[in-house]
């Protein structure tokens, strides 16, 4: 695209070869901003280039150490603001603590709702985000909110594998709407694994809802952390037949306990995941014991980010069957 003088992008430290593919996609190297960690732990953050008046975008992700890159994004903005620059966007592709998105207990937080408020106290005029743990937290905010989806990314890289017998399974009952989505796009069957949360990382998946035998099963869920939803319900459907198991998950915050369950207990042939976070530091896929793709969500934020500048439709994105 022409490079623009009043349009700079920015990133944190959470992902920065994610905020750099994006440039690329741009066609023009990130804004420069310094970064510093003190120490005792405090941040300091000085914008290098003049920013009054200027369409700003800053691109960080809430993963990983969620509470250091959220304490760097509100930084990084309030530098921006303070700088006089014209429109702030938050460019946000993993929203961490989006999974505390209501009151289930009592005198429990209602954690994303707080997250909102801090990023827009901290001078976000917009937020863009991709793939949230749940569609209602976009009235947590006051201000826009473009809210990407993986899907078309996913549905690209599936049409190419030409599987012979494929069929869209949701892990769980919750991501029941989004599979079915899925299914209607690839023109293919459904099924939904009931599943019963028995810890913080244990699932019981205890039911198939549809026939996966013979079937080549296609996973979909926004997010694994601890591989216990995906690997309950990958076994359910080895038990039931399934040909083979492709999970497909948009954000990877992979944890001690997920890495070991990926190597050890997952019954999957692939697990496909995007970019919107790093890979966990010291994770080596090479001996997992299935194959991992990672896919790059780096032109659909650009494209989000060029459409946002120019005032042009990003729900035009997700209209191409």
């Amino acid at each position: 695209m022409e490079q623009r003088d009043d349009f700079m992008v920015f990133s944190g430290t959470a992902n920065l070869p994610l905020a750099e593919k994006v440039a690329d996609y741009l066609g023009r190297p990130l804004n420069k901003i310094d970064i510093k960690h003190f120490p005792d732990g405090e941040t300091f953050c000085q914008v290098i280039e003049p920013v009054r008046g200027k369409d700003v975008y800053v691109i960080q992700s809430g993963s990983p150490a969620p509470n250091d890159a959220y304490m760097e994004l509100f930084i990084i903005m309030d530098a921006l603001r303070r700088g006089s620059a014209q429109r702030i966007t938050a460019v946000i592709p993993y929203y961490g603590y989006a999974r505390q998105d209501r009151k289930d207990q009592p005198r429990v937080p209602i954690t994303a709702r707080l997250v909102a408020n801090l990023i827009q106290a901290a001078g976000a005029d917009r937020v863009l985000t991709m793939d949230l743990h749940a569609n209602q937290i976009q009235g947590f905010f006051q201000i826009p909110l473009d809210h990407l989806k993986a899907e078309p990314v996913i549905l690209e890289y599936i049409r190419e594998q030409h599987w012979a017998n494929p069929i869209v399974v949701a892990p769980d009952t919750g991501g029941a709407k989004t599979a079915y989505g899925y299914s209607r796009k690839l023109k293919c069957g459904l099924a939904i694994v009931a599943k019963q949360r028995t810890g913080d990382s244990t699932v019981d998946a205890f039911s198939v809802v549809g026939d996966v035998k013979g079937h080549d099963v296609i996973m979909i869920d926004d997010m694994t952390a601890t591989g216990g939803t995906l690997s309950a319900a990958a076994k359910l459907c080895r038990d039931h037949g399934a040909a083979s198991v492709h999970a497909f998950v948009s954000h990877f915050p992979l944890t001690a306990k997920g890495e070991e369950r990926l190597l050890t207990e997952t019954q999957l042939d692939e697990l496909v995941v995007t970019d919107s976070i790093p890979l966990r530091t010291g994770f080596d896929p090479a001996k997992l014991p299935f194959k991992l793709t990672q896919l790059s969500v780096a032109p659909l934020i650009g494209e989000a980010i060029k459409r946002t500048h120019l005032n042009e439709s990003i729900n035009d994105l997700f209209n191409h069957e």
